[in-house]
């Protein structure tokens, strides 16, 4: 059985990067495999977050997720510390994988800069947390980004080993990437030369997931752009980073690459073609940030789904997670 495990941290402020980067994806791999969706608060705590906020992110991620089309009665979503078998079988391959293995982990130096010695050992072991997430349910593939795949190349190397200490051959499998072609890279509406981000200071930079409809239109409206018409051909947008940027997020939203959009919309001016990226945006994202925003204004609702599925989540990881205690030598009651 092909069982897909994805995972996402509660930051807050979603944007359109987020949707397009990954939620929307799941949103698909439902379509086609057994999914468990896990809002992974435990990742987020590796740097200090503040509990109230904390709260609010993790309601607000899942959210997002159900808005945009996930399905919490026919896929297990819930958040990772609502399953105890994460930190139970974190442990457990804390003691399989090898220091040498962590330090060659890159996200660690890049996430701790110059300050490692006060970085947290939850960022620096959050590796092993990440394959237990994946392994406490047996999952056979993994959606990643670049970013992602030297963590999940570990956890293929935790479950090998796992399998050869405890003689066990193919107990745990060896999870698969999930490539679900090229990452839309969404940059911002003021600078098309930078990502779109929750932390710029300029809201005008970033389509978040609570925009209205009103206010999606006024973004694209105000986005920066050059005083060139668009050209014909793809090559035409070098040197254009905002004209790039557009282009790419109408092609991502319908489907549609960026030559294709081109070859129907060359030779506009960038007044006309907004209107067009205006109908797009509001058409495909104004039901989402309206159930959204429903969700958000329902606490109770989220907080229940959450538990349901957890409820779900714990039917999965816990029979394994209990069979991994034997094999290690653990007295089980």
């Amino acid at each position: 059985m092909e069982r897909v495990f994805s995972g996402a941290q509660p930051t807050g402020n979603l944007h359109l990067g987020n949707y397009l980067g990954a939620i929307r994806n799941w949103v698909e791999l439902q379509k086609q495999y057994e999914c468990i969706f896990c809002v992974v608060d435990m990742h987020a705590i590796t740097v200090w977050q503040d509990p109230k906020e904390l709260r609010s992110n993790i309601r607000e991620l899942a959210a997002s997720m159900i808005a945009a089309g996930i399905d919490p009665d026919n896929q297990v979503l819930f958040n990772q510390s609502q399953v105890s078998a994460h930190a139970e079988l974190a442990w457990i391959f804390n003691c399989v994988a090898r220091i040498g293995w962590m330090n060659r982990m890159t996200q660690f130096k890049e996430k701790a800069g110059k300050h490692r010695e006060n970085a947290s050992l939850g960022l620096y072991a959050y590796p092993s947390l990440m394959a237990a997430d994946i392994l406490a349910y047996k999952a056979t593939h993994v959606p990643v980004g670049e970013d992602q795949k030297q963590h999940l190349e570990l956890a293929r190397d935790i479950a090998l080993k796992f399998n050869n200490d405890y003689e066990v051959d193919g107990f745990f499998p060896q999870p698969e990437p999930l490539i679900l072609g090229p990452a839309t890279r969404v940059m911002s509406l003021r600078d098309g030369s930078k990502k779109m981000s929750k932390s710029d200071p300029s809201d005008m930079s970033r389509i978040n997931m609570t925009d209205d409809a009103d206010t999606l239109a006024k973004k694209i409206r105000k986005a920066k752009t050059d005083p060139e018409p668009l050209p014909s051909e793809a090559a035409g947008l070098e040197g254009r980073p905002e004209a790039k940027n557009l282009i790419t997020i109408f092609a991502a939203l319908t489907d549609s690459t960026v030559d294709a959009v081109l070859a129907e919309h060359g030779g506009t001016q960038f007044s006309g073609f907004k209107q067009s990226l205006t109908d797009v945006v509001v058409d495909k994202l104004a039901p989402i940030t309206e159930k959204m925003a429903r969700l958000n204004d329902d606490p109770a609702y989220i907080d229940s789904a959450l538990a349901k599925g957890a409820e779900r989540a714990n039917a999965i990881a816990q029979p394994i997670l209990k069979e991994v205690k034997e094999l290690v030598g653990f007295l089980n009651s």
